[in-house]
């Protein structure tokens, strides 16, 4: 008969082996995709500018169209798309309520199309019965923890089933945190480039088109944001729509705090300059501010990689020749 080959060694009724080769297989996986995305470095601005000139067209249609070509234009959905409404609304759990939020949360990720917020919510639905289904094959069924507890492999499934929930929900709040992150860093520059916009008397929505253009190298997110709200300023019948479009856009509260000082300008005729140049003092030092705080917070969150990674390094490198000297020596005097 043949011999068993010996199991690997285990960690908490875990495969080590097999852990490593996953990690190592993740690893190979995400270089390989910073090397592609390194290698294949694309201008942020064309696609950015497409979708401008598509907002362009959307609001020509919507205020020059009839209503009913208003509605074939705007209203087209792909067959996917359709599909994927379909589905939910038979199920009753596509809301106006919930279309919405998921639609305001992908403006301020970035993603303007509102075909992708029916996708969101499908992908709520659908993704847990997926991952969901796959575990509890691979638990229950064909039992591929056979070692396992039951409280362990109830705590595995149960995981992967929130995981999968929360998983376009954790994306989409990602990828606002970057996007906002990026937006607050440029404001401080366009508030001063719009000063100098208002001073050489530029209009509201021009001098908005011009900040675009010039930051939209440095910090496309907030070119694109600027840009779009100098397309709305001329389009849009009611130029307050405009900027609280801007705010809802931007999940900053720097952002709100420009659109309502834009929406007083426009309401009361007060200069816009002098309150521009205070917003943009404010911003600066808020950011120096949170600079300060991070250089600040530095050394306590370096203190436990230097006591766990450095010192012992460090210990070793000092001490080490001390240690096999004397070592050398013991053993000459025997």
């Amino acid at each position: 008969m043949g011999e068993i080959p010996a199991a690997g060694p285990t960690l908490l009724g875990v495969d080590v082996l097999w852990v490593a080769t996953l990690l190592s297989a993740v690893a190979t996986f995400f270089v390989l995709v910073a090397l592609y995305a390194a290698t294949t470095v694309r201008d942020p601005m064309a696609r950015r500018v497409k979708a401008l000139n598509d907002r362009r067209e959307q609001l020509k249609a919507g205020i020059t169209a009839p209503a009913s070509r208003r509605r074939a234009k705007l209203g087209a959905k792909s067959a996917t798309t359709q599909r994927m409404r379909s589905f939910l609304a038979s199920l009753k759990v596509l809301q106006d309520e919930q279309l919405k939020a998921a639609q305001k949360k992908l403006m301020q990720a970035g993603i303007r199309s509102k075909d992708a917020a029916v996708a969101v919510i499908f992908g709520r639905l659908v993704i847990p019965l997926l991952a969901g289904g796959f575990i509890l094959l691979l638990v229950y069924g064909i039992d591929y923890f056979p070692t396992w507890s039951p409280m362990k492999k109830f705590l595995l499934v149960a995981g992967v089933l929130i995981g999968s929930y929360k998983a376009p929900d954790i994306w989409l709040k990602n990828q606002i945190a970057k996007r906002s992150t990026a937006i607050r860093k440029g404001l401080p520059d366009a508030l001063d480039l719009l000063v100098i916009c208002a001073e050489a008397g530029l209009t509201v929505d021009a001098a908005f088109g011009r900040v675009a253009r010039e930051l939209g190298r440095g910090y496309p997110e907030l070119g694109d944001e600027f840009m779009l709200t100098s397309i709305e300023l001329g389009f849009l019948t009611e130029r307050r729509q405009a900027f609280e479009n801007l705010a809802n856009r931007v999940d900053l509260e720097a952002v709100r705090g420009v659109v309502t000082t834009m929406i007083q300008t426009e309401k009361y005729g007060t200069p816009l300059a002098s309150a521009l140049r205070v917003l943009s003092a404010e911003f600066r030092n808020e950011r120096m501010m949170r600079a300060e705080e991070k250089a600040a917070r530095l050394p306590a969150i370096m203190t436990v990689p230097l006591i766990c990674f450095i010192l012992p390094v460090l210990f070793i490198v000092i001490l080490g020749p001390a240690a096999c000297s004397i070592s050398d020596s013991f053993l000459n005097q025997q």
